[in-house]
């Protein structure tokens, strides 16, 4: 099954599965066997897989009738709605190429991914759909469809009713391995999002190293006698998606993989602890991946004791480290839960490598060894590769990498070397091939799962007239990992107050991005000879205490 052979793409060898099929379409065509076992729940409502079918049918047939044919782009932008994934398998399958939009977005930063991916239909949810209206005059064009409205549609506008009432019939293609599955932002050092091409091999390759770590884990504890043979044969899989559909982490890794499985989706309005526990207990919840804060914030809560959460068999996630002492917490759960952790990229179509159960309680510093379809290495700055234990930075080849970046062909050779991707992390590999992330090379804020990198942030606080100097870095928060910290310097004779320079950012920025710990300094910032900020030395000079 998981047999690894070496082709070439864009002419380097990588890496990649011999019977895996070629496109997500193949994919998504399998489900149809369960036919009548849940697949989506979002509140009250539930949907089956063969309802999932009909719709998905029905969204692709009514986008082949608005023009949208092979290799042109849908634009997503919602909440995690059923709507996002029945949205997504509809695009992916008829082989055009699914944008997915941040949903925290403001105008100005929808605005841009619009006009950088060109998309042909647009399909969106009731708050999504009010930011757009603002900027519709630059993309008149543009199909569009909301879902879930609690007010009249405007004229231009198709109701999703009218969508579903199209005949449910898949358009016919064929898609090859290489062709863009979907397109998901990335926050940019230059301050701009850059595209990422996530292929069709690509996501294949990563839904069946998912697949691949799982399996090889469970049989792994059953021949070492730690779990019941008939255990590790498990069905189908619940998973709660916590995270954002238009992350790798979400779409990839918990709801194409779950897909593949047959399991069931289970969505959330928004994060809230005490909620999951309510749907972990009522939906029996096997699956739980999500940011460390999360998990965190769920067995912290005061009523943590008041829920049946025994069903969970896998805790953990990525985005940010998952710390030793909530390991201990996740192996002292009543049940059968086990810690997990994987490490991945936007850029990786996924995870390159994954730990969960009493190996990761081995090595719980460790994000695990890269999986079958990647190589990987730490290099040195000429990007030669390290002995074992010598730290670099890591680079990974494989099936999984993006194809590169849209409209950015200087970015995507900046990254992408021979097929190694730089992946800006800081790490060393022990004798075994386990990695073990150390720092990151980019400047940016891991937010929650989020990233924030400082130049956009920067870039933002730069548009006051008032700021003469600023630097952003990431400042530790218990709860989220890390939060956005900036040092300004007003030009002389200027005043400016905290709040105003957050509501200035919040013109331009996601809300996730907003600084919230500001320095306003009375003297010029710190810098080296070559004249560029210390960072290191404002992060550790200001204390948290004295910020605006």
């Amino acid at each position: 099954m998981f047999d690894v052979e070496t082709v070439q793409v864009n002419g380097a060898p990588v890496r990649s599965y011999v019977h895996a099929p070629p496109s997500l379409r193949e994919i998504w065509l399998s489900s149809a066997g369960h036919d009548q076992a849940d697949y989506l729940v979002y509140d009250d409502e539930r949907y089956s897989y063969a309802e999932a079918h009909q719709r998905v049918a029905a969204i692709a047939q009514w986008l082949h009738r608005q023009g949208v044919k092979q290799g042109d782009r849908v634009a997503i932008a919602m909440r995690n709605y059923p709507e996002w994934m029945l949205s997504y398998w509809a695009v992916t399958s008829m082989g055009a190429v699914a944008i997915g939009m941040n949903a925290w977005w403001v105008a100005k930063e929808m605005h841009y991914a619009l006009a950088d991916s060109a998309p042909k239909a647009l399909i969106c949810d009731e708050e999504r759909l009010n930011t757009f209206a603002s900027i519709r005059s630059d993309f008149s064009q543009l199909c569009v469809s909301a879902v879930r409205l609690e007010q009249a549609a405007p004229d231009w506008v198709t109701e999703w009713s009218e969508v579903l009432a199209t005949s449910a019939e898949l358009p016919e293609v064929s898609i090859a391995p290489d062709d863009d599955a979907c397109i998901f932002y990335t926050s940019g050092t230059t301050g701009r999002p850059k595209g990422a091409r996530l292929t069709h091999r690509g996501c294949v390759n990563n839904l069946l190293n998912v697949a691949f770590i799982n399996t090889v884990q469970q049989l792994a504890l059953s021949r070492a006698g730690n779990i019941d043979a008939t255990e590790a044969q498990s069905s189908p899989p619940s998973s709660l998606v916590v995270t954002p559909l238009f992350h790798v982490t979400a779409n990839n890794c918990v709801a194409q993989a779950t897909t593949l499985a047959g399991g069931k989706l289970v969505h959330m309005y928004k994060w809230d602890a005490e909620r999951a526990m309510q749907l972990i207990e009522r939906e029996q919840v096997t699956t739980f991946n999500a940011v460390p804060m999360m998990v965190r914030e769920m067995l912290i809560h005061p009523k943590v004791a008041d829920y049946d959460l025994s069903s969970i068999k896998t805790l953990g996630g990525g985005g940010a480290a998952v710390q030793p002492d909530l390991v201990d917490k996740i192996n002292q759960m009543d049940g059968a839960a086990s810690p997990n952790t994987g490490y991945g990229l936007t850029e990786t179509c996924g995870i390159i490598a994954a730990l969960s159960s009493v190996f990761f309680s081995n090595k719980p510093e460790s994000v695990g060894p890269a999986l079958p379809t990647f190589e990987a290495k730490c290099v040195d700055p000429l990007g030669e590769a390290l002995a074992p234990g010598e730290i670099g930075e890591l680079w990974v080849r494989g099936a999984p990498v993006i194809k590169g970046y849209l409209n950015r062909p200087e970015a995507t050779a900046e990254a992408i070397t021979e097929g190694w991707l730089h992946t800006g992390d800081i790490a060393y590999m022990d004798e075994d091939g386990f990695i073990f992330l150390v720092d990151r090379a980019k400047d940016m804020v891991l937010r929650g799962g989020e990233n924030v990198y400082c130049s956009e942030v920067e870039n933002a606080l730069f548009e006051h007239d008032a700021v003469a100097e600023c630097a952003v870095f990431a400042v530790p928060d218990e709860r989220l990992g890390e939060e956005v910290g900036a040092a300004l310097y007003l030009k002389p004779g200027q005043e400016l107050s905290a709040q105003q320079l957050r509501d200035h950012c919040a013109l331009r920025l996601a809300a996730y991005k907003v600084p919230r710990y500001l320095w306003l300094l009375e003297e010029p910032l710190p810098r080296n000879a070559s004249g560029k900020f210390l960072k290191r030395q404002l992060r550790e000079s200001l204390a948290v205490a004295e910020a605006c």
